[in-house]
């Protein structure tokens, strides 16, 4: 017996068994997708409902450590993160980042500080405890809203803010819900809430100017090493978002920021084997997502839910009717959002595994009589994404903030296209859009961008100048890169106004 057998008890004969449980549960996850996008629900619930399904009270695999579930929580988030920043663009938040910020910054201060009230006032909890949960709660997730309107395309202002607070949000979070839960756990130790304020602002702007750093000059180190594979390539750049994570914690600064920017920074440089990097950072992502949500079902424990569902309620709703709403309205004010849009971004802020992954961290710190928190938040994050996540689509309609057409991108694995600069969209003539009707030239797309595949039903064609779109048909666009935010712009601005979109002042 090795070393590492004798210390932990696991050796050759227990590798078997847990290659086969943990295959067979990752390829459930991965056929779960095909029911989420069926039901309209986010994986999360299906995810977590396959931890409970094999955790102690379930099959009975035993997973009962709050510590290694924060670290490997605080791992996947690393690797979400970095999957965020290298698949976003920065043309399509660049507008959004102003609002973005002040979500992740104000709004969530105003969200916490009402649902504190809030808690105080209904349910008598001690003010620390309902601070720490409502510094909990504040972190949304953007996966889980995107996970929902797959099929309902937002208007690019909309969407970006999502996106990007997402990215955002979590950073100062941590480090809030970190704070409060070592004030609770060391009371005679605790700084006061200006020295607080102030270290949770150098160790953002630290990780920040951290992040940016290593993206920009991992960048520039990985063009000239990108004669290796596109595998190769893939892993180095990945690599050096978690390498932002690590510097900045080592810094004493904010991890999460630091690797986020850092994707960010790398995904929006002209480097080689974009398509290839996008789908390994994806598939990463996936994995990482698969992992944080089976884990967290399996640490769960079922039989202390029932008597959290009162409070959960209670604090969601305070949540979803009064923390939400207020934060994004505080925050949101100066940049001219309609009563419509507002509307909207108070109802789509759906809770993901974030705050999961943080209600362990009073449990790590010993807070005490803070145990029963990762119960209501568990249930909390179940209830309402049952509640919010089928109704964002028919909100989405009913306030009128769809996008009639939207191009997307579509990863292929292409050299030929990389080697010309060359990007894909795929763009849906959505009901309402009025590319319909529209002929192939009267697009009029900047120079060598063109309209290569229509599919059309079950027929599939190559257009000519004067073939006419119709409703329903998916478009492949071809564009250089350089070109592809006015190609972008374009297929809106004519899916909005038609035709004439450019001719007329009011168009």
């Amino acid at each position: 017996m090795t070393a590492v057998e004798a210390a932990t008890g696991f050796g050759l004969p227990e590798l078997s068994p847990v290659l086969l449980v943990s295959s067979l549960i990752l390829i459930v996850c991965v056929a779960a997708v095909r029911l989420a996008t069926t039901s309209g629900l986010p994986t999360l619930l299906l995810y977590l409902a396959i931890g409970l399904a094999v955790g102690n009270q379930g099959l009975g695999i035993d997973f009962t450590s709050e510590q290694m579930a924060q670290v490997l929580g605080y791992s996947a988030l690393v690797l979400i993160l970095v999957e965020g920043g290298l698949t976003t663009r920065w043309e399509s938040i660049r507008p959004s980042v102003g609002p973005a910020l002040s979500l992740a910054t104000v709004g969530v201060l105003v969200s916490v500080g009402a649902v504190a009230v809030a808690l105080h006032q209904v349910l008598g909890t001690d003010w620390r405890v309902s601070l720490l949960i409502g510094a909990i709660l504040a972190s949304t997730d953007a996966a889980a809203v995107f996970s929902v309107l797959r099929v309902v395309p937002l208007p690019r202002r909309i969407s970006g803010v999502l996106e990007a607070e997402s990215g955002f949000n979590d950073a100062p979070v941590v480090l809030l819900v970190t704070a409060l839960s070592m004030q609770i756990a060391h009371p005679a130790e605790a700084d006061p809430w200006w020295v607080l304020g102030l270290h949770a602002g150098v160790e953002l702007a630290g990780g920040a100017v951290i992040g940016l750093a290593v993206g920009w000059l991992g960048g520039r180190l990985m063009r000239l090493l990108a004669q290796g594979t596109s595998g190769l390539f893939s892993i180095g750049i990945v690599s050096l978002g978690v390498l932002a994570f690590a510097t900045a914690s080592v810094a004493h600064t904010s991890g999460f920021i630091a690797c986020y920017l850092a994707a960010l920074v790398l995904g929006n440089m002209d480097l080689p084997h974009r398509q290839s990097v996008s789908g390994f950072a994806e598939a990463l992502g996936w994995l990482a997502q698969i992992g944080l949500f089976v884990m967290l079902g399996m640490l769960a424990n079922p039989s202390g839910f029932i008597d959290q569902v009162p409070r959960a309620i209670i604090a969601g709703l305070v949540l979803l009717l009064l923390g939400r709403p207020l934060s994004v309205l505080v925050s949101l004010a100066p940049f001219g959002f309609r009563w419509q849009e507002l509307t909207f971004l108070s109802w789509a802020g759906l809770r993901g595994a974030v705050p999961v992954v943080l209600a362990t961290v009073p449990m790590t710190t010993r807070a005490p009589h803070t145990g029963w928190i990762f119960d209501l938040v568990f249930m909390l994050v179940v209830i309402f994404t049952l509640v919010q996540a089928p109704l964002l689509p028919w909100m989405a309609r009913a306030l009128k903030v769809t996008e009639p057409s939207r191009a997307t991108g579509v990863l292929v694995e292409s050299v030929p296209l990389e080697q010309m600069g060359a990007e894909m969209l795929e763009v849906l003539v959505t009901p309402g859009s009025k590319l319909a009707g529209t002929e192939v030239y009267e697009l009029r797309l900047p120079r060598r961008a063109n309209v290569s595949l229509v599919v059309r039903g079950e027929d599939t064609f190559v257009p000519d100048a004067h073939t006419r779109l119709w409703t329903g048909d998916q478009l492949l666009v071809v564009t250089p890169g350089t070109a592809r935010a006015r190609t972008e712009e374009r297929l809106e601005a004519v899916s909005r106004h038609g035709r004439l979109a450019g001719w007329r002042r009011d168009v």
